[in-house]
């Protein structure tokens, strides 16, 4: 079974709310604080002309894709970056604002559907379920993604504090 969102721009008001429940469930702990940034799903704007689309996060790229096509929509011109649901080195979208580590929507795991779908008055986002023979993703983070993780955090916070941070966790255990 494969979850996806199916974006209807033409109902999207740009209220926000998708944003504002992303935030605060992905929030630790759980609805403690909303902060748009941490959400795994963004409204872009267009407000000369009252349009607004919503994009949620997909995986993490280690490298900046080589299009740069661009898209005119209602005489507005949008590069592919604004649609782009990727997590990459050239752009600050869809990275967790301390920490600098890639989002990805879950679909609000644990729920019984994503809760920006829920929360959506105007039906704009809804919840597609197909059948497709997918990969399982590992139990455990592959090594590359935990690795990116890690120097994203040892560049921000320095190594001895993350080593630091590493022992203190080990003596929890």
């Amino acid at each position: 079974m494969i979850k996806t969102l199916k974006i209807d721009v033409d109902k999207c008001n740009g209220c926000r709310a998708c944003e504002v429940i992303c935030s605060s469930f992905h929030a630790s702990p759980r609805y403690s604080s909303n902060n748009p940034a941490r959400s795994r799903i963004r409204v872009l704007r267009d407000p000369l002309r009252d349009v607004y689309v919503p994009v949620y996060a997909g995986d993490y790229t280690m490298a900046e894709c080589a299009g740069r096509d661009q898209y005119t929509i209602d005489g507005k011109v949008y590069d592919e970056c604004s649609f782009c649901r990727a997590s990459c080195p050239s752009r600050e979208e869809f990275k967790e604002p301390d920490s600098g580590l890639p989002l990805k929507c879950d679909m609000c795991e644990g729920e019984d559907q994503p809760l920006c779908v829920k929360w959506c008055m105007v039906d704009a986002l809804t919840l597609e379920i197909r059948e497709e023979e997918a990969e399982e993703e590992p139990a455990v983070p592959e090594a590359e993604t935990l690795e990116t993780g890690l120097e994203a955090l040892a560049d921000k916070y320095g190594l001895k504090t993350i080593q630091t941070a590493l022992a203190r966790l080990a003596l929890k255990e």
